[in-house]
Parts: structure tokens; sequence; C-alpha cells
């Protein structure tokens, strides 16, 4: 039996600007802009289950917001009033709050606090908190980025990401890299283990006792991983790392070595090691991209797996804690799984770029 026909819906342009703004709002309740984008694509014309599916939803979710909206407009893509003592905070100061958090500082800070808001806004912290956490503001947090400035960023992420995702026939693809300056840290007093109801203790000051530096190449297809450590962190030892290597892999495959823009790769030491080695093809990241080399995610994990807590009384120690975790992940390797296109990738820096300069146009 067919279920009625969705009504539908048709958008003035000032809704419309409201629901696109809900939408695309970051700082938003996630629930906000689910609604919103539900009334969007059933006014561009799209069926309950078609958006149900898009969106990941169920057909129900989609019918009760196509439906509150046709009847209520905007108004109905509120939630209805709860049990409850009423609010005693209007609208207009919840907006204020959030206009001021996002929009302004404090006069003698880079950022606002509970208090320093309670107070500027006439409000209690704890309500000041409940307002910051029912739109997702973290006004303490702070998060870096960096957008590459290399004239073939494009080029170079379709490269890699294609080596990831389509590797050729009777070829290995390595990342490769090298962790300089790892320091070998003993703690000034012994660590307290962890017991039931008390975490793992140890001292906030340390002793340095020497630094090596681990030159790695990761099989992209196996997981496993090819390292050795060295004192130094020269072009010269980068080549006796690639005699290493050469040396563990067969002669009849090509050979694609994917490496940063470090200027030890790029010495003439080592442009003449691989014009010698026609079937060993290197491949530079883009600079300020390490995060498309994937043997980075394997020095992230040896750092917060090995090294970050290890106690090493000598560099001799940290090298054996690092060739013991090197051949524990070689012993099972798990290798890591691109999902990215770079179609993917390069849209979604084209839509950070856009958010960057909207909100530099907007503070201009």
């Amino acid at each position: 039996m067919r279920g009625r026909a969705a009504i539908r819906i048709e958008l003035a342009g000032a809704e419309r600007a409201e629901l696109e703004a809900r939408a695309r709002r970051r700082k938003s309740l996630r629930a906000d802009a689910l609604r919103a984008e539900i009334v969007l694509l059933a006014a561009g014309g799209m069926t309950n289950l078609g958006i149900a599916k898009r969106l990941g939803i169920t057909r129900v979710t989609v019918t009760t917001w196509h439906n509150r909206f046709a009847a209520r407009r905007l108004g109905g893509l509120l939630d209805e009033p709860r049990p409850g003592a009423p609010r005693k905070i209007g609208d207009d100061k919840i907006t204020e709050v959030v206009t001021t958090t996002l929009e302004t500082m404090p006069a003698a800070a880079t950022h606002w606090s509970t208090r320093s808001m309670a107070k500027a806004s006439g409000l209690s912290v704890s309500t000041v908190h409940r307002i910051w956490r029912a739109f997702s503001l973290q006004p303490h947090r702070s998060e870096t980025f960096k957008l590459s400035s290399d004239p073939l960023f494009v080029e170079k992420v379709r490269d890699i990401v294609g080596l990831y995702l389509d590797p050729p026939d009777r070829a290995l693809v390595l990342c490769v890299d090298e962790k300089s300056q790892i320091q070998a840290l003993d703690r000034t007093q012994p660590l307290l283990p962890m017991r039931p109801g008390q975490a793992e203790r140890r001292t906030h000051d340390y002793k340095r006792h020497g630094t090596t530096s681990l030159f790695a190449a990761l099989d992209v297809k196996a997981g496993t991983i090819i390292g050795q450590c060295m004192s130094r962190h020269r072009a010269a030892e980068f080549r006796r790392f690639l005699d290493a290597v050469e040396r563990n892999l067969p002669r009849d495959l090509d050979i694609h070595v994917i490496m940063d823009n470090a200027s030890s790769h790029k010495t003439k030491l080592i442009r003449d090691w691989f014009a010698k080695r026609p079937n060993w093809h290197p491949h530079f990241t883009p600079t300020s991209s390490s995060w498309i080399n994937q043997v980075e995610r394997f020095f992230a994990l040896l750092t917060e797996q090995q090294i970050k807590r290890g106690a090493h009384r000598s560099t001799k120690e940290l090298e054996a804690a690092i060739r013991a975790y090197v051949d524990a992940r070689n012993a099972d390797p798990k290798p890591f799984r691109w999902t990215k296109t770079a179609d993917d990738i390069l849209a979604s820096i084209a839509r950070f770029c856009r958010r960057t300069l909207d909100v530099q146009t907007q503070c201009a």
C-alpha cells in the first residue's frame, strides 16, 4: 500500500538563507544542522526516502521534520517544550552570549572563560557552561593548521594518493622518512606503577642520556617496517639506509619511494644514488604536507606506545626499545588503510580555504 505523497515545500529567500546558514554552521548543534539539511533537500524535490538514504537516517525522522516545517515553517524545527520548570534565560540573552563568544575577546585575555563570560553577561558560571555546551563552543581549545604553498601541490597529491589507492603492477610503494633527535630520557626518581584506583606516576623532570635518529621505510601494502637507528641524520646516513633497504627488497620490482623535501633527501649524493637505479622512482610530498606520508603515522604510534612513557638510561637502551617495537609490528603487520581519494582531499582543502577567506573578509 502506497503512503501519502510528501508535502511540497516552497522556500522564501529569507527562509532558504537561514536554513543554509544553519546547515553549514560548524558551531551549531548537529540536530539543528540535520533538520535544516532535510528541509533544503525536500525543497529541492528529493523524496523522503532519498533524503533518508543520503543522510543516513530513518524515513520517519525525515517525514517528521518535513511535515513540521510545512506546518509551522522555521518555528517547527525547534524542539517541543520539555517537562520541568520553564527557562529563565530568554533566546535574546542566549544569542548575546553565543555572539559575544564567537565575535569578541575579553579586554585582558586571548579567549573567554566561563567566569569572564559570566561576569560580562551577568549570568552564572553554570549557565554560561550550559549555553556553550549546547552550541558546542569551547573557547579554551585551539587547533593548528598549515596550508601548503607548493605550486605543484595538486599534482603531487594526485601522484601520491594514486600510488596508495592504485599501485602499479609488480611494484612496491615505500614511505620513507627519519624521526630525528629522539631523546633517551630517564626520570629522576623511579616510576610508581599503576594499581587499582591509581594511575601510573612519574616525576615531571628527567635526565637526558643522548639522542638517536630512526630511519624507517614502510611497505604500504604489507605494513612491514624496515628501520635503522643512527647517531646522525645527514645525507650520508640516509644513503646508508637506502642501501640497507635495497638489500632487503627483491631486485626485479619497481620501487616507488615517497619522502618529504628534507635537504638530506635532495643532495647530489642521493640524486646520484637514484640515477644509478632506474627501477627506483622518488616521489616528493608537497611542502608542509607530511600528513600524506604514511610512515608519519607509524612514527606517531611509536612515540605514543613506546617512547613517550619509556625510561631509557642510554641511547643503546632506547634503540633496543625501538627495535623491539619494530620487530613486534613486523611479526603481526597491519597496513594503514588509505580511504580518501585525491578529489576528496582537494575538495576538503577548497572548502577550508573558502571558509578562511569568508572569515578574513568579515574581519577586514
